[in-house]
C-alpha cells in the first residue's frame, strides 16, 4: 500500500472517530438527530462539538511533538510527557492561577513559557548524550523537580477552593471544556505544529548524526529554536486547556513506525493523524465508563501508556546488552 493510501486512511479515521465523539456520551445522540430540531442536536453544538474540537487539536500536537522529539533527541522514549515538558507547563499555568490569573490568556502563555523553557534545558541536557539512560534520566529528574515545585505551589496557595479545582485538573480532561477554551488553545496549538513540521527536513539529516547533519546544510541552531518554541506553544497550550495528559506522544509515533518507515520526517504527520485518532478515541470511551461521572482522561492514558513505555524501556535495554 501507498502512502499516499495510508494517509488516506489516517484522515478517514480521524473523520470516524470525529464523528463517534460528537456521538457517543452518558446520551448517544444519533444521526437522524443532526441539524434537527431535535433538542440533542444542541447538546451537540454547545457541548461535544468544541470538546471533540479541542481532543482533535491536542491529540494531533502530541503525536507530533512526540515524533519530533524522538526524531531530534534521536531517542524512542521521546515524549513531552515523559521527559518533563508536560509537568513544567503544568507548573507555569498553577503558578499562574494562584498568582491570581485565574483564567484567560495569563494562564496559557505561563504554560507555554514553562514548557518551552523546560525543552530548552532538556535539549541542552541530552544534545550530546547517544545513550536511553542519560535521556530518560533527565526527563525523569525534569519530571520530578516540576511535579514537586507544582506540589509545593499548590501546597502554599492560599485558597482552598482554588486547590480543589487545580488538583483536579491537573488530572486532565476534556470535560466541561467549551467555545472559550477552544479559541484560546488551538491558535497556538496551530502555529507550534506549524513549527514542528518545519523540522522536518532537519530530522532526517539528524539521524545521520550532527557532523552529517551540518555537511547537509542543517541549521543546527534554527532547528533547535523550531523545537523549542513549537514544543512550547503546542504542549503548552494543550495543557493550559485540559490538564497533564500524557503518552499519546509515545505510544502512537511506535505504532505508526513499522507503517510509514523509521525516517523522522515522513513520520510528522502520520502522528499528528494518529494522536487526533487516539485522542477521539479515548474520549469517546471515558464517557462511556459506567457511573454517574467519567474517568479523568489522563488517569487513562496513563493506565494505558505506563506498561507501553516500561515495554519500550526493557526492549531498549535488552538491544543494548546483546
Amino acid at each position: 500500500m501507498s502512502r499516499g493510501m495510508k494517509l488516506a486512511l489516517l484522515s478517514a479515521l480521524v473523520i470516524l472517530s470525529f464523528a463517534g465523539s460528537l456521538m457517543c456520551g452518558k446520551s448517544v445522540v444519533p444521526l437522524s438527530a443532526w441539524f434537527s430540531d431535535d433538542p440533542r442536536w444542541w447538546i451537540i453544538l454547545q457541548l461535544r462539538l468544541p470538546r471533540a474540537v479541542l481532543g482533535l487539536a491536542l491529540g494531533a500536537v502530541l503525536g507530533l511533538s512526540g515524533a519530533v522529539l524522538q526524531g531530534y533527541l534521536r531517542n524512542p522514549l521521546a515524549d513531552p510527557g515523559v521527559v518533563g515538558v508536560s509537568s513544567a507547563a503544568a507548573l507555569g499555568a498553577v503558578t499562574a492561577i494562584v498568582a491570581g490569573v485565574a483564567t484567560g490568556a495569563g494562564v496559557f502563555a505561563a504554560a507555554i513559557v514553562a514548557a518551552a523553557g523546560a525543552m530548552a534545558l532538556l535539549a541542552a541536557l541530552t544534545w550530546r548524550s547517544d545513550g536511553t539512560v542519560t535521556f530518560v534520566l533527565a526527563g525523569t529528574v525534569l519530571a520530578s523537580l516540576a511535579g514537586a515545585l507544582t506540589a509545593f505551589v499548590i501546597s502554599i496557595a492560599p485558597n482552598p477552593y482554588a486547590v480543589a479545582e487545580v488538583m483536579d485538573w491537573l488530572m486532565g480532561s476534556l470535560t466541561d471544556r467549551g467555545w472559550s477554551d477552544v479559541a484560546l488553545a488551538v491558535p497556538p496549538m496551530v502555529v507550534g505544529a506549524g513549527l514542528l513540521l518545519l523540522t522536518a527536513r532537519s530530522l532526517d539529516a539528524l539521524s545521520l548524526g550532527e557532523a552529517a547533519a551540518r555537511s547537509l546544510g542543517v541549521d543546527l541552531g534554527r532547528t533547535r529554536a523550531l523545537v523549542v518554541a513549537g514544543t512550547g506553544l503546542a504542549v503548552g497550550a494543550g495543557v493550559a486547556a485540559t490538564g497533564v495528559i500524557g503518552f499519546v506522544g509515545l505510544i502512537v509515533p511506535h505504532l505508526l513506525r513499522p507503517l510509514f518507515g523509521a525516517r523522522p520526517g515522513a513520520l510528522l504527520v502520520p502522528s499528528a493523524l494518529g494522536g487526533a485518532v487516539l485522542m477521539l478515541v479515548a474520549d469517546a470511551l471515558v464517557r462511556l465508563a459506567p457511573g454517574a461521572g467519567e474517568v479523568r482522561l489522563g488517569v487513562a492514558m496513563a493506565l494505558i501508556g505506563a506498561p507501553f513505555f516500561l515495554m519500550l524501556l526493557l526492549r531498549s535495554r535488552g538491544e543494548a546488552w546483546r
